[in-house]
């Protein structure tokens, strides 16, 4: 296509959502709130996934070493269990050390375990962790049948209630945002038929004056692209903001390291580029779909 042409598509585009005033008002309104939703929704999704997997990686198991085994046979241990498909990382702990996390752990309190530091009655530790924490029960059953590991433990029975609840949120969070997906293409597409039917005969008028289907579509297609992108700004800049202002209220306040919010920046533009492209998609999906209907006439 010629540069001239393109340029001359572009202005009547520009100009055909001026002339149609309340149909583009109405398009735009439907493309703004449908992605409003996609977008509150996909935030809050894409924090809770965040959560998710902060959880998933805390989780370790714990290989207490027997008391009897030599260093030599703490680094043959050492060696199985790195052997073991699907472990990630393998961390030594000394009893002193487990001692000290204790002591740490209780705060103000902890002091009384001090007794303990003449006469030590904890175990060494090997940290693992699994590169994919849904295995981490598999693999924790392969190091109990290893020699001087004299106990195993991850949690039994609760991670496995955690994985499951976490997959079922998941998926339930991937279905609504499916859904809603669904609708927002549904009601934007909705939208914009209803104002190229009201300009049917604008086409009608187009092709008999001989021009091609290719020079008809073109001027919808660039429009369904500006009401797609202008619809997304209004929802861009207000989850922005609001993301903005709760992300800089709660950061201070929440402690706890895996329920902070993902950080602003990039996950704003991330959203933000999701969702420009996700109007530009639908206004543009919808606008040729209607215009190919008037075209087969």
């Amino acid at each position: 296509m010629r540069i001239n042409t393109l340029r001359r598509h572009m202005r009547e585009s520009v100009k055909s959502l001026g002339r149609n005033g309340w149909m583009t008002f109405a398009s735009i309104s439907a493309v703004t709130v449908t992605l409003l939703l996609v977008g509150v929704f996909l935030v809050i999704m894409m924090n809770m996934n965040h959560f998710a997997n902060k959880i998933e990686s805390d989780v370790e198991i714990r290989v207490y070493i027997d008391v009897t085994a030599s260093e030599k046979d703490k680094q043959a241990l050492k060696a199985q269990i790195e052997a073991v498909p699907g472990v990630k990382d393998v961390q030594y702990s000394s009893k002193e050390q487990e001692l000290q996390n204790l002591i740490k752990s209780f705060g103000e309190e902890g002091a009384s375990f001090r007794l303990f530091e003449q006469d030590n009655p904890l175990s060494d530790v090997y940290v693992v962790k699994a590169a994919k924490p849904e295995d981490i029960a598999k693999i924790a059953k392969k190091i109990e049948a290893f020699p001087f590991a004299h106990k195993v433990k991850y949690g039994q029975g609760q991670v496995e209630k955690l994985f499951s609840t976490l997959k079922v949120a998941r998926n339930v969070g991937i279905g609504l945002i499916v859904g809603l997906l669904f609708t927002a293409m549904f009601l934007i597409s909705n939208t914009i038929k209803i104002t190229i039917f009201a300009r049917r005969r604008e086409i009608e008028i187009m092709r008999l004056v001989g021009a091609t289907n290719g020079f008809i579509r073109w001027p919808f297609f660039l429009e369904g692209l500006w009401l797609g992108v202008i619809g997304a700004v209004v929802p861009i800049a207000f989850i922005s903001f609001v993301y903005y202002n709760l992300y800089a209220f709660l950061k201070p306040k929440v402690t706890v390291p895996f329920l902070q919010l993902l950080p602003v920046d990039p996950f704003m533009w991330q959203v933000s580029a999701i969702l420009l492209a996700l109007g530009a998609c639908i206004g543009v999906w919808g606008s040729m779909m209607s215009v190919r209907k008037f075209l087969k006439v």
